[in-house]
C-alpha cells in the first residue's frame, strides 16, 4: 500500500505540474506578460507555503550564510520559470514542456564535465536519443512557429533547472527539509522578480476574476501541490522511481495542448516526445 500510494503520488506531481499551460496560456491571452504572470504565482506559492508549514508546524528558522545560497537557488529557479514561460510565445506549451524535461540530460552532462561523474555508454546513447529528439521536435508542427530561437530559450530553461538540481545536491543548504527549501526558493524568487520588474517596467494588474482565479491555480496545482506530492512520492518510493514518474509532465502538457488550445500535433513531433521521454528515463535509471 505504501509503494502504491508512492506511485499515485509521483504521478499526481508530475501531472500536476504538467499543467501550467492551462493556467498560464489563457492569462497570456488577457494581455498579461510571463514575467507579471510569473510575480503572481511565486507570491501566492509562496502565501500558500507558508500556511502549510505553519500548520504542520515546521520552523522557520535559517541560517544568515545559507541566505547567498537560497538566493542562488532562487536565481536559477527564476531563470528556468523565466525562460519556459518565454518559451510559450515561440511554440506550443506542449512542445515547450517536453523540451524543459531535458534538464536530467543537462544534469548529468554537467555533473560528467565538471563533477567527474562517471561516464558510460548508456548515457552518452541517452544524451545522443534526446538530441535526436530535440531534432524531431525542431521540424516542427506544420504551423511554422518553431524556431531556433524557441527551442534555444526553452532549452535555457531545462539548463536553468538543471544548475539548481546540481546546486541543491552539492550545497549545505539541500539538507534543509524540502518544504521549507521550496518556501524560501519561491519567496527570494518573489523579491527577485519584483525588483527585476520594479527597475525594467511595472507589475501588471490582474484584469478580471477569471485570470485572477488561474493564477491562483498556477500557484496551488503545479506548485504547491506538485511539491508536496512530490515529498510524498520520494519518502515512499524513493527519488529514482519518483523520477521516472515525472515523464508524466510532458504527457500531461501535450494533452493539454492539444484538447484545451488545439494545438497541432505530429508523426515529428510524437517521434520526438517519445526520445526525449526515453532519453530521461535511461539517465534516472543509470543514475
Amino acid at each position: 500500500m505504501n509503494k502504491l500510494n508512492g506511485f499515485l503520488y509521483g504521478l499526481l506531481s508530475s501531472a500536476s505540474f504538467g499543467l501550467i499551460p492551462m493556467f498560464t496560456i489563457p492569462a497570456m491571452h488577457q494581455g498579461m506578460q510571463f514575467e507579471s504572470i510569473l510575480l503572481y504565482r511565486f507570491a501566492f506559492a509562496t502565501l500558500a507555503l507558508g500556511v502549510i508549514l505553519l500548520i504542520d508546524g515546521q520552523s522557520f528558522r535559517i541560517n544568515r550564510r545559507d541566505i547567498p545560497s537560497l538566493l542562488l537557488l532562487a536565481f536559477f529557479y527564476l531563470i528556468s520559470a523565466v525562460f519556459l514561460f518565454w518559451g510559450y510565445k515561440f511554440m506550443a506549451s506542449g512542445i515547450a514542456t517536453t523540451l524543459h524535461f531535458m534538464y536530467p540530460v543537462l544534469t548529468t552532462l554537467i555533473m560528467m564535465l565538471f563533477f567527474r561523474e562517471k561516464k558510460s555508454i548508456w548515457r552518452f546513447m541517452a544524451i545522443a536519443l534526446a538530441v535526436a529528439g530535440v531534432f524531431f521536435l525542431s521540424q516542427g508542427d506544420d504551423s511554422g512557429s518553431i524556431t531556433f530561437i524557441g527551442i534555444f530559450i526553452v532549452l535555457l530553461s531545462a539548463l536553468g533547472y538543471a544548475l539548481y538540481l546540481v546546486t541543491v545536491s552539492q550545497l549545505k543548504v539541500g539538507q534543509m527539509k524540502g518544504l521549507r527549501l521550496t518556501f524560501y526558493v519561491f519567496l527570494f524568487g518573489t523579491l527577485l522578480l519584483f525588483i527585476g520588474i520594479g527597475t525594467t517596467g511595472h507589475i501588471q494588474p490582474i484584469p478580471n476574476l477569471h485570470t485572477a482565479g488561474n493564477l491562483v491555480m498556477l500557484a496551488i496545482i503545479p506548485t504547491v501541490i506538485s511539491n508536496l506530492a512530490l515529498v510524498r512520492a520520494v519518502k515512499c518510493i524513493g527519488s529514482t522511481l519518483t523520477s521516472v514518474l515525472g515523464a508524466m509532465e510532458p504527457v500531461t502538457a501535450v494533452c493539454v495542448g492539444i484538447f484545451m488550445f488545439g494545438e497541432p500535433f505530429t508523426n515529428s513531433v510524437g517521434l520526438g516526445i517519445i526520445l526525449i521521454i526515453t532519453a530521461v528515463t535511461v539517465i534516472i535509471l543509470k543514475r
